[in-house]
């Protein structure tokens, strides 16, 4: 062998290496069944990396354990060397109606390798038994095919009394279980599927929790039952929302915010453990609301509750000696997912603000739902923030067959374009109606009886002359840039430079201090000032205040203690343990008035003490924006809830006002089956939230072109300062006609502000 020779041999054993491992490229999200097949193939040259036979005595037709790379491993049946009807343990060959999948074609590779022509020989032939199993490539039913070759008298002896007349298989479940118990005594020449449980299983359970709920209601009817499952009684939407959970086993709870999700979960655990006598629950939730859950469930029940912290060896500890209740976050679940699964075992999963989850490629969201228990509940008010693959991914938890494949998802609610990407919804109604089994969603609409009103106030405020400087500053190459984008497609760059200048807008909007401490400049806090005082008047009332900027609660805390306000503060960067103090001296010291949270307070939180929420910015999402007020406005709140907005007059703020209605209109359409879904268009990738930012723009743009009157200015002052004192405001011609109740002292003192703030003004007292 000469020294060229040697070097050719390796390319050409290179190339071919390359070409038989060779991904299939395929065009976005747009594939076909075969292009799914295709990429299944390569998986199976590419990640397989162990085959063993389980039947000797069937080299080909036979029983395979296959391990792929990451050290799974699963049984594979063989009994079709060219069609799709072979089976795997494999979710993805349970769910994805292909009839194969990565480790099927693996093996089917390695057959193919031993020896081409014997492989061919026996494709052509076929299985030499009879095959009972369950076909997956279509919809999920019971098979039998029969071998072209050979007596079968006695296997169709042995199986005539699980056919049906026409001879095929029945799809009875108890004709199937019973099959699968009289397997071992089947003749040689049968071979009994081993993939028959997982199907198996979820027809029983559907049918054993609809009997089952059925025969709580009947007892309930009868007398010999009771909705008294915890200490305090439930109103009947959540004795709805209990039953859902306790016999749907693995179901999504999506009420809104405020109606009481947590307790309905507490309730849904109580009714099992006593009709099934399950005794270990995992909740996992945010940080912020760890405590609320330890609170509700010492409030509703009796149970022992362990609230999980500490270092490593402190948490395996609790895992290994847990209580009724066992309370983790979900950072800590990304790192003990397995030791909960090995040392806690829970009856019972339930997940808080489950929307932590909604993002399937997050390695939180794969760790969250590697979560194993036989009862699972999600809770979320917001399944669905920004698109429908959030709903995908919080379903998946749950039950995968509901929606199938992703593939087949995309393929079924999104309409691609010729590279396979999404540039809209589809057939949203078919979602919804998909989704409607697992999930049960009530509306604060829908219960408003039941709950306490609210009212809602937006404040716009004009920016202050050096402030409308520093906003120029950023939104002139904001523009520049969303122009630019207009012409062609951003850079990378480009596109992260733009998103930052849109959220120095938002900063400035509140103060430039945010992004220069020397600049202290903010209306919004003029305004806030007048605001607090107003709401604080009430001697008992209590205010929640958020902001998405912490620099800006600072201030807020700052304008509190000038004003003699004792305030608690919860951010991101507040310690567990001491948020768990701030938000108790919040609930129970009358003293403390204010509680001041970025959106770290935003989700689960049960502040009902409070009857006012203010936003001194508004978030991007409407989802952030109940959960805010939801902190206040919820079951229980025996007081009217009033939610002020602070916008900054004519800015992005205007805009976000805009998104947040689209954002809105496609939730209610997907979850609540609301408003003309057809209409819905799908806000996705750069390009759609380059659309969006110009929307929020030219919005902005728009409002300022409206100047509101020193007059009509004038109305609204004095319709926040005096509220329902004020009996009568309005414009008459260049003048405002007022009448207030109030004393003397208070109208004198009224009409000096007000000269001092008009200038040559002649108020007269009446």
């Amino acid at each position: 062998m000469t020294g060229t020779n040697k070097p050719r041999r390796r390319t050409k054993t290179a190339a071919c290496a390359r070409k038989v491992l060779e991904k299939p490229q395929l065009a976005g999200w747009r594939t076909s069944d075969e292009d799914e097949v295709a990429l299944r193939r390569w998986r199976g040259l590419a990640e397989i990396v162990a085959i063993e036979a389980i039947e000797v005595a069937h080299p080909l037709f036979g029983t395979f354990r296959v391990r792929s790379g990451g050290g799974t491993t699963y049984e594979v049946e063989i009994r079709d060397l060219g069609g799709r009807t072979n089976s795997c343990g494999c979710i993805d060959h349970r769910v994805n109606g292909l009839g194969t999948c990565k480790h099927i074609e693996g093996v089917l590779a390695a057959l193919r390798r031993r020896s081409v022509k014997t492989f061919k020989q026996a494709a052509a032939g076929g299985s030499p038994r009879v095959e009972v199993f369950l076909r997956r490539d279509t919809e999920s039913a019971p098979t039998v095919t029969w071998p072209t070759e050979g007596d079968t008298a006695a296997a169709r002896g042995w199986l005539e009394p699980f056919l049906g007349a026409d001879g095929t298989l029945s799809g009875n479940p108890a004709t199937i279980a019973a099959l699968l118990a009289a397997a071992p005594a089947a003749p040689p020449e049968v071979r009994v599927s081993r993939h028959f449980g997982p199907w198996l299983d979820r027809l029983r359970r559907i049918a054993s929790r609809d009997e089952a709920r059925a025969a709580f209601l009947a007892g309930i009817e009868a007398g010999t039952e009771n909705w008294d499952v915890v200490k305090l009684p439930l109103l009947p939407y959540q004795r709805d929302g209990m039953l859902h959970l306790a016999f749907g086993e693995r179901a999504l709870l999506a009420d809104e915010m405020g109606l009481g999700k947590t307790v309905q979960a507490i309730a849904a655990c109580e009714l099992l453990a006593k009709r099934r006598g399950i005794g270990r629950v995992l909740v996992v939730c945010p940080t912020s609301v760890k405590a609320e859950w330890e609170e509700q469930i010492a409030r509703f029940t009796g149970r022992d509750t362990r609230f999980v912290v500490g270092l490593r060896h402190q948490r395996l500890a609790a895992y290994g000696d847990p209580a009724f209740f066992t309370i983790v976050n979900y950072e800590q679940v990304l790192n003990d997912s397995d030791d909960i699964n090995r040392l806690l075992a829970p009856d019972v999963v339930v997940l808080d603000e489950a929307q932590r989850i909604k993002n399937w490629q997050t390695k939180t969201a794969r760790k969250v739902k590697s979560l194993r228990a036989p009862f699972a509940f999600v809770l979320t008010g917001t399944p669905l923030e920004n698109r429908i693959d959030e709903a995908y991914s919080i379903v998946q938890y749950l039950d995968p067959e509901i929606l199938g494949p992703l593939f087949r998802f995309n393929r079924d609610f999104y309409r691609l374009d010729e590279r396979g990407r999404p540039v809209d919804y589809q057939n949203l109604g078919d979602l919804h109606r998909r989704l409607k089994p697992v999930m049960l969603r009530r509306r604060k609409a829908e219960v408003e009886a039941q709950l306490p009103g609210r009212t809602v106030k937006t404040f716009f405020v004009p920016l202050a002359d050096e402030q409308k400087l520093r906003y120029e500053d950023f939104r002139t190459p904001a523009a520049r840039l969303m122009h630019l984008a207009q012409k062609r497609p951003l850079t990378k760059e480009e596109f992260d430079r733009l998103q930052q200048l849109l959220a120095c807008m938002r900063m400035v909007c509140d103060t430039p201090a945010i992004l220069d401490p020397t600049c202290r400049i903010s209306p919004k806090l003029e305004e806030l000032e007048g605001i607090l005082a107003d709401l604080l008047e009430e001697p008992d009332r209590k205010v929640i205040v958020f902001s998405e900027w912490e620099r800006m609660l600072g201030l807020v805390r700052e304008l509190a203690s000038e004003m003699g306000v004792e305030c608690a503060w919860h951010t991101g960067s507040v310690p567990q343990l001491r948020r768990r103090a701030e938000i108790a001296r919040f609930k129970h010291d009358p003293a403390c008035r204010l509680f001041l949270s970025t959106d770290a307070g935003a989700v689960g939180l049960n502040l009902q003490v409070a009857s006012a929420v203010v936003n001194v910015d508004l978030p991007w999402n409407p989802a952030k924006l109940e959960q805010r007020i939801a902190r206040a406005w919820r079951k229980h709140q025996t007081k009217a809830v009033t939610v002020i907005n602070l916008v900054a007059e004519n800015t992005i703020e205007h805009g976000i006002l805009h998104l947040l209605a689209h954002k809105q209109a496609l939730a209610d359409g997907v979850l609540d089956g609301e408003g003309d879904l057809a209409a819905l268009k799908m806000p996705s990738g750069r390009a759609a939230m380059l659309e969006r930012m110009q929307a929020m723009m030219e919005a902005a743009d728009k409002v300022a072109v409206r100047i509101v009157t020193p007059e009509e200015s004038l109305v609204e002052d004095l319709k926040r300062r005096h509220g329902e004192r004020l009996l009568l405001a309005e414009r008459r011609g260049t003048r405002v006609l007022a009448v207030i109740d109030a004393d003397a002292e208070t109208l004198v003192a009224e009409r000096d502000r007000l000269a001092a703030r008009e200038g040559a003004v002649t108020l007269p007292v009446v």
